[in-house]
């Protein structure tokens, strides 16, 4: 019996245990108002003109969950905000909207732009109105495409490759919010990154203009065919008949030396 053949076995007498579901954090479905993306092409130079939100579980122990609620500064790729609750209500997010507000102090400028999906959490009411209130501008994503929202989900993948997929879990969620907060002070003041020159974000938050990228994109080039218009294409990649001849004789000569050898005891 094969492979497919004893799992279809399995499954028709119900021995198969049943597929992990996937664990979603972003609920679009609801009546609030959804938000034009406004960050098309725009690209900040200075701390405090771009802020990108997002929501990312992480397992702890008995097979539990807790949620990580990030802000984020695009410019610096500096944490501003974040809270790790067990839970996906919005007011835990409106938490880390409030500690980035706070941490900028009184020079929030009237043109700066928060960036997130269309969560129930970022388009409730009273999220909208903490926003509305700072006279921040409000945009969205318009479709599922994680690269609508890059740097988050980018700040997200580092959070959970170095601080927390290393460990096998955490004993709860305490153990986690312990971990996770020593680990974004480490990525705030510590850590250098390549988007914004090898600076770490603390030292970029307090910069304006470009930030110098020290990665380059891969282009990838189409493969020339260079016997395209070559009605015998195998003769250029294929061996002369001289070098094909010397070969020959070479394992020739070896068979009789072998033969010779074994004659002669």
């Amino acid at each position: 019996m094969g492979r497919d053949s004893f799992l279809t076995l399995l499954r028709r007498h119900a021995l198969m245990l049943p597929a992990p579901k996937a664990r979603c954090t972003t609920n679009s479905n609801h009546r609030y108002h959804k938000w034009k993306n406004l960050i098309k092409d725009f690209v900040p130079m200075a701390a405090n003109q771009l802020w990108v939100a997002d929501i990312t579980y992480i397992a702890v122990g008995n097979g539990d969950v807790c949620y990580l609620h990030l802000i984020t500064d695009a410019y610096s790729h500096k944490i501003i905000g974040w809270v790790l609750a067990d839970t996906l209500r919005a007011a835990i997010t409106k938490e880390a909207l409030e500690q980035a507000i706070s941490q900028a102090g009184d020079i929030l400028p009237d043109t700066l732009i928060h960036h997130s999906d269309r969560g129930v959490q970022y388009c409730c009411d009273e999220y909208v109105k903490t926003l509305r209130k700072h006279h921040i501008r409000i945009s969205m994503t318009e479709d599922s495409n994680p690269t609508d929202n890059a740097i988050a989900e980018r700040a997200n993948g580092i959070i959970k490759g170095e601080s927390v997929y290393p460990r096998e879990t955490f004993n709860s969620i305490e153990h986690a919010r312990n971990v996770i907060g020593r680990y974004i002070h480490c990525y705030n003041y510590r850590r250098p990154h390549m988007s914004i020159g090898y600076k770490v974000p603390a030292l970029a938050h307090m910069e304006t203009g470009p930030q110098k990228k020290m990665w380059k994109n891969k282009i990838c080039k189409k493969k020339e065919c260079i016997n395209a218009n070559n009605e015998i294409p195998l003769l250029s990649q294929t061996k002369s008949p001289e070098s094909c001849l010397s070969i020959l004789e070479q394992e020739i000569y070896f068979i009789g030396q072998v033969i010779y050898t074994s004659s002669v005891r």
